[in-house]
Formats: C-alpha cells, sequence, structure tokens
C-alpha cells in the first residue's frame, strides 16, 4: 500500500504534520494534485521545495517552448530509461494542456522537430561522453524545423532532468497512481501492476530456479578465480579484476543489451527509435575506447 514499493506507508509524510511540509502539499495542490513523487519526497521537506520549485519552472513558467512539447520531451526522456511511471503521468499533463491525442500513438507521430531530439536523447541517457557540437550544430542548423538556442537549452534541461528523475523513481520503487490512465492510445498499464519493479512472477517457478543456479556457479567460479590466485605467484590485482569482469560478462546475470527487456510494454516502446541502444562500459580493458570528456 502507498505510493513506494520499498517505504511503507506510515512512514510517508500525511497532511496536517509538518507545518512547512503541510504548506508545501497545499501548494502542490493549489497547482493541480500531489504525485507519488512529491508523497515520497515529502520525507525530505526542504529537498521536495527546491525540486518542486525546478519542476515549476521547467513546466509552468515562461520559456520559448509550448507547455505540450515540455511534457512531450519528458515523455520521451523517461521512455530512453523504460520509466513507464514518468511516462504515464506526462502522457496525461500533455493531453490537459492541449496537445495533438495522435503524439502518443508514438514518436513516429511526432513533428519531424521533436523526432530530430532522438538522437542527442539516447545519447544523453546512456552514453553522455559521445556527444560532440556537431550534434548540437544539426539540431540548430537553419532550416524548417530547426530549434532556437532558447529552445534546445530548455529542451537540453528537460531531458536531463528527466533522465535523472527517471533513477528518484526506480529507487524509491515510486507506484503507478490509480487515474494514470490515457484512454486510447498506446499507453497501457504496467504488466507488474501494484507489484514492485521486478515482478513477483519473475523469481517464481523455473525462472527463479534458474536464476539461483546461474548464482551459484558464478559463485563457484568467482571462487575457483580465488583459489587459482593463491596458488599463482604474481598475479596482479588489475589480472584478476579483468577474470572476475570475464567471467561476469560470460554469465547470464549480465544479458545482452537486445534481450534485456523482451517485454517490453507498448507505453514505452512507441516512443523508442533504437531500443536496443543502451549504456556500454567505455572504460572496458583491451578494447579501443571512445573519447570522453574529462573534467580534473
Amino acid at each position: 500500500r502507498g505510493p513506494s514499493t520499498f517505504i511503507p506507508l506510515g512512514e510517508i509524510p500525511q497532511e496536517g504534520g509538518d507545518s512547512s511540509l503541510h504548506q508545501l502539499l497545499k501548494a502542490f495542490v493549489s497547482a493541480g494534485r500531489v504525485d507519488h513523487v512529491a508523497m515520497v519526497m515529502g520525507l525530505h521537506p526542504q529537498y521536495l521545495s527546491s525540486f518542486w520549485k525546478t519542476q515549476y519552472l521547467l513546466l509552468r513558467m515562461d520559456g520559448p517552448l509550448p507547455y505540450h512539447k515540455r511534457h512531450y520531451i519528458a515523455i520521451m526522456a523517461a521512455a530512453r530509461h523504460r520509466c513507464s511511471y514518468l511516462v504515464g503521468l506526462h502522457m496525461g499533463e500533455f493531453l490537459q494542456v492541449g496537445g495533438n491525442p495522435a503524439w502518443l500513438r508514438g514518436l513516429h507521430r511526432a513533428p519531424p522537430k521533436l523526432r530530430n531530439l532522438n538522437e542527442i536523447n539516447k545519447l544523453l541517457a546512456h552514453r553522455p561522453w559521445l556527444v560532440t557540437k556537431e550534434h548540437i550544430e544539426a539540431l540548430l542548423k537553419p532550416g524548417e524545423d530547426s530549434w532556437s538556442l532558447a529552445e534546445l537549452v530548455q529542451a537540453l534541461v528537460l531531458l536531463t532532468h528527466y533522465h535523472s528523475l527517471a533513477s528518484f523513481v526506480f529507487g524509491c520503487g515510486i507506484k503507478p497512481e490509480e487515474e494514470q490512465d490515457v484512454g486510447n492510445s498506446c499507453w497501457t498499464p504496467s504488466p507488474h501492476g501494484d507489484s514492485s519493479p521486478a515482478s513477483d512472477d519473475s523469481m517464481g517457478g523455473s525462472g527463479g530456479t534458474d536464476a539461483m543456479q546461474e548464482v551459484e556457479m558464478l559463485m563457484e567460479r568467482m571462487k575457483l578465480l580465488q583459489e587459482n590466485q593463491l596458488e599463482e605467484e604474481g598475479v596482479t590485482q588489475e589480472e584478476m579484476a579483468t577474470r572476475f569482469e570475464l567471467e561476469k560478462t560470460e554469465s547470464l546475470l549480465v544479458p545482452s543489451s537486445d534481450i534485456l527487456d523482451p517485454s517490453l510494454q507498448s507505453n514505452i516502446r512507441c516512443f523508442l527509435e533504437d531500443p536496443e541502444f543502451g549504456y556500454k562500459d567505455f572504460t572496458r580493458r583491451g578494447e579501443q575506447a571512445p573519447p570522453t570528456f574529462r573534467a580534473q
């Protein structure tokens, strides 16, 4: 019960409790409603205050982007991280501010100008070190679907804000709100319903048994490696780390990106182009590493 899979309902702040939090929740209600993110973040009222002001500035205050496009960009960002909670939430917000319902049938139905954000969205979400000035120049290039600098700055801030917020949603086990339904769009409730992000079914039956066997096999391999290290002289820590990494990679516990989520919900799939694109470690030993941005 409650807004979080991980936090007992009794620990979630309620209205009428802490006075500063009560004022915050009243402000939320006047702006619309209190969502599950706000309820959980209410455990830290000062942080919630800063977060809410930022969110309000990004989505409600004056800016170069129309309100419906701001919510659509939030959907695009959340979809890259498969965050069905945020996707569903902003689909509802998108319709409330007058967005075209046809756009919610998928990225292919959105205007080309928004679709052009797809490349930089996926890079910022998964491999931000690959972003170059050419990506910015391509979006600012004069033409019918070009972005102004002010529009692009707001769009990029929205993208990175919602990439980060998806982590908060997953980390706190935020559950969908009951009214998170936007009719006949491509949105459908998460197949996990009110269960935790990893559904109970995922560890039941033969699937759970296979996973446990895989863990045991991996532990055996690690133990053998450690025993071999004791027998071998001159094996460095770096070499041991490489061996462990190889064992882990060869294990089923580290699936390749194309089989990571075979049952991707339709409310997310329709906003993804190149869905198999994901994080790839840029410091893997023995491989030619791509260029990275380095600050100190």
